[in-house]
């Protein structure tokens, strides 16, 4: 939102502020200001000029000018442009002038004739063609014709001005009108407003014996229609056309421009019809057809839904409601009576239809954010008496609407205890009282309760805490108190910010980077690594790539690995920790959020140098990590797990934690790591809720052995399809009290072995923590071994 200082003025007479004091001030009570800029910065020697005689050069489309700037004799200046004529006011650049883009203008000669300066465009001054209301190719531009010969243009064309452009949150559409900003400031400075005012004359001719409305459609509180005959279509005078520009909207002609302008104003988006071209005299609003089109004053096409809201006559759409009018209803040149219309939209209606055409103008950021409803009425007498003084005719007499909509003004109470708790200060009665009249809201005092009546322009006020942020802001959040909490006990963290904190200590010493992926997916890739699981679904997404909310993290940490990857960053080590949405019994239908683990590695250990060759990642380096971060749990296992269609059959291993299913581990499927265009990857998912649940208890310290460990190397063959896990279990399962360490270091198997066999070698640790250990004592653990292990997994020992 861009507002005029100059404007702003004539709102708030006693405002003595400067554009600069306003941007600090603004800021600090709630409404953020990008900045303040001059649209005349950097222009420089542009003065009015009046061209007094002028010739044209031969064969070509050049003329020489003379031109009077108010110095003893005319300068000569040549220019092509195809507008001019004597007695024109323009702009001329002297020599010496700065103009668009730093460009300095120079003494030249053109086709043999001196050129002492420049007849300007607006363009030719940085005006965009955004806002800019002439083309190039018409010419220079024409100043007022009671422009002073000699004067700087800027004070004409208010480029002297000063723009303050305002970031408008959601909260604060108030501001999205000059209205809003003006009562803001005259809060902050103690001031009075004063609004502008246009006359409104009516003819005896009724409206209603023209125009009649119906409204079939919810989604329209109010609609109403002024009628205003015998218009003429012009140029708006250059002080309206100034203030749009200075807005950052284009002139059109005296009855558009007007209509921007009350927006500007009011902040209530208006639409003139040209009633001419409406074949009926009936107005219907309702909810569009599907497939109905409509051509909108984008000179575009487009195919409606029932979403949409459409104005419509004589069974056509000749409006798409709050967002844009329609083509076929233009207002031109030949427009002699206009429907000037004012309504009430339901927001989120267009929000969603402005979304959907990707058709984002004034009018609809306004309706969606929501306007000041008590005075839709006020706006469009304001409008329909405005076009009368710049564009002639005459109003019809009466308003046509579909209901007589007054909206309810908001009562909040709140105590004077109330705000001094939450804001910590001590504030008098009496303070407060200044802060909430300065404010405009209409106030009683019961006691120690301020009743405060909103203003209809505040629709952002509605309850307790509204107030105090209101008595905060205006107060100065500089000066409310700033104390250390009074309580003994200082704060800790929970157990699982305790767990997230050790996890990525762990991690990062392990190499890997945190990450922070998406927490929404398409339904495709919510299914890839999780199975056949409800996923929940946006009623609006933000596009196709974000659809569903995400019940596996492995798919994002996959896309993060492309995107290394295909920039040469080949070895990538993450992980993330954060939450999936898995189905739930909630009575409302939300997701249950889990906190998860998720790891993914691909490409290196280490990198090839001279002397040493690199290490590829495998399923035993990706295990290991997984291994460190549970070393100090009870039961770990793993087991062979081929369910989940993610991941390779024959290299992933399902992890339980005390026969609790905590995650998995092992590597990406090929088809997959092909999909998505990376190499080959290992991934690792840990249910961090059971990480919680399944901390050991308590710690036993247990003494540094006094003792050298014993080792003993044993040998076995087992067939092809015995597990190392089932070994290591057949081994733990005698619950030898002595035994500290089990460490396969060989498989072998074919050969002399024959088919469908394998020998394993294992060192197996004994320690003592007193005495050393007898050769009868290890003799015996070792037969108890040996002895489970030809009869849990038929090993033969060699």
């Amino acid at each position: 939102m861009n507002i005029s200082y100059k404007w702003l003025k004539k709102l708030v007479p006693d405002l003595t502020a400067r554009a600069e004091d306003l941007e600090e001030k603004m800021s600090t009570t709630g409404i953020e200001v990008e900045g303040v800029t001059t649209p005349a910065f950097g222009l420089s020697k542009l003065v009015v000029g009046e061209i007094v005689s002028f010739e044209d050069i031969s064969e070509t489309h050049l003329h020489v000018c003379k031109v009077n700037v108010g110095e003893v004799e005319p300068l000569q200046i040549v220019c092509g442009a195809g507008n001019i004529r004597v007695g024109m006011k323009t702009i001329t650049a002297l020599v010496g002038a700065r103009i668009a883009e730093n460009t300095k203008i120079k003494k030249g000669k053109m086709r043999g004739y001196e050129s002492f300066g420049m007849l300007c465009a607006l363009d030719e001054l940085g005006v965009s063609d955004r806002i800019n209301p002439m083309k190039h190719e018409e010419g220079i531009y024409e100043m007022p014709i009671d422009a002073i010969v000699g004067d700087s243009i800027f004070p004409y064309l208010d480029m002297d001005d000063e723009i303050i452009e305002l970031s408008i949150t959601p909260n604060r559409a108030d501001a999205l009108s000059m209205l809003g900003v003006a009562h803001e400031v005259a809060a902050i400075y103690g001031l009075e407003v004063k609004k502008e005012i246009y006359n409104l004359v009516e003819s005896d001719q009724a409206t209603v014996d023209q125009i009649s409305i119906k409204v079939e459609t919810d989604n329209v509180p109010t609609y109403k229609i002024r009628i205003i005959k015998d218009v003429k279509i012009a140029k708006s005078p250059v002080w309206l056309q100034n203030r749009l520009m200075n807005a950052g909207i284009k002139p059109i002609n005296n009855v558009v421009d007007v209509t921007n302008y009350v927006l500007m104003y009011y902040g209530q988006p208006l639409h003139s019809f040209d009633f001419g071209k409406f074949g009926s005299d009936e107005i219907l609003v309702r909810q569009a057809k599907n497939g109905e089109k409509l051509t909108t004053l984008d000179h575009i096409d487009r195919e409606l839904t029932s979403e949409d809201i459409v104005i419509t006559s004589a069974g056509l759409p000749v409006g798409l409601a709050g967002v844009m009018g329609g083509e076929n209803t233009e207002i031109t040149d030949k427009t002699v009576t206009v429907a000037l219309e004012a309504a009430l939209f339901d927001p989120i209606s267009i929000r969603k239809t402005s979304q959907k055409y990707n058709l984002r103008s004034e009018a609809s950021s306004r309706f969606e954010r929501g306007i000041n409803q008590a005075t839709v009425r006020e706006a469009l007498d304001f409008a329909a008496a405005m076009i009368t003084k710049l564009a002639g005719g005459e109003v019809l007499k009466g308003v046509v609407e579909s209901n007589n909509f007054q909206p309810e003004l908001v009562k909040v109470s709140i105590s004077l205890g109330r705000i001094n708790a939450s804001l910590g200060t001590e504030l008098s009665q009496g303070q407060v009282k200044t802060i909430f009249e300065a404010l405009g809201f209409s106030l009683a005092i019961e006691g120690d309760k301020f009743v405060c009546e909103i203003p209809s322009r505040r629709w952002d006020i509605h309850i307790e805490a509204d107030l105090i942020e209101e008595v905060a802001r205006m107060y100065g959040y500089d000066k409310l108190p700033a104390t250390l909490p009074s309580t003994q006990n200082a704060g800790e963290r929970t157990p699982m910010q305790k767990l997230r904190l050790k996890l990525r200590k762990q991690l990062e010493a392990a190499g890997l980077n945190e990450v922070i992926g998406y927490s929404l997916t398409t339904p495709e890739k919510s299914f890839e690594f999780s199975g056949d699981v409800d996923t929940t679904y946006l009623m609006m997404p933000m596009s196709e790539e974000r659809q569903v909310l995400r019940t596996s993290m492995i798919p994002g940490l996959l896309d993060i690995i492309n995107y290394n990857q295909n920039r040469k960053n080949e070895d990538v080590s993450i992980y993330e920790i954060g939450n999936v949405f898995l189905p739930s019994d909630a009575e409302d239908g939300r997701p249950a959020e889990v906190p998860d683990l998720a790891i993914a590695i691909s490409g290196n250990i280490t990198e090839k140098s001279w002397n040493e060759k690199t290490t590829p990642i495998d399923f035993f380096y990706a295990k290991g990590i997984v291994e460190n971060i549970l070393a100090g749990y009870d039961r770990v296992e793993f087991e062979p797990y081929s369910e989940n269609k993610g991941m390779h059959p024959g290299r992933t291993a399902r992890i339980k934690l005390n026969d609790r299913v905590l995650g998995f581990v092992g590597q990406v499927h090929p088809a997959l790591v092909k999909k998505y265009d990376i190499a080959e990857t290992y991934v690792a998912v840990l249910d961090v809720n059971i990480l919680i649940e399944e901390v050991p208890h308590q710690t036993v310290f247990e003494e540094i052995p006094k003792v050298q460990a014993v080792t003993r190397d044993i040998a076995l063959i087992v067939k092809e399809e015995i597990s190392h896990a089932e070994i290591f279990s057949a081994i733990k399962s005698r619950n030898v009290k002595n035994l500290k360490k089990i460490e396969l270091f060989d498989v072998f198997s074919g050969g002399k072995l024959g088919a469908g066999l394998k020998s394993m070698a294992y060192t197996l640790t004994f320690q003592n923590l007193d005495d050393t250990m007898t050769d009868e004592q290890i003799n015996n653990a070792m037969n108890k071994i040996m002895k489970s292990l030809s009869e849990k997994v038929q090993a033969e020992i060699r």
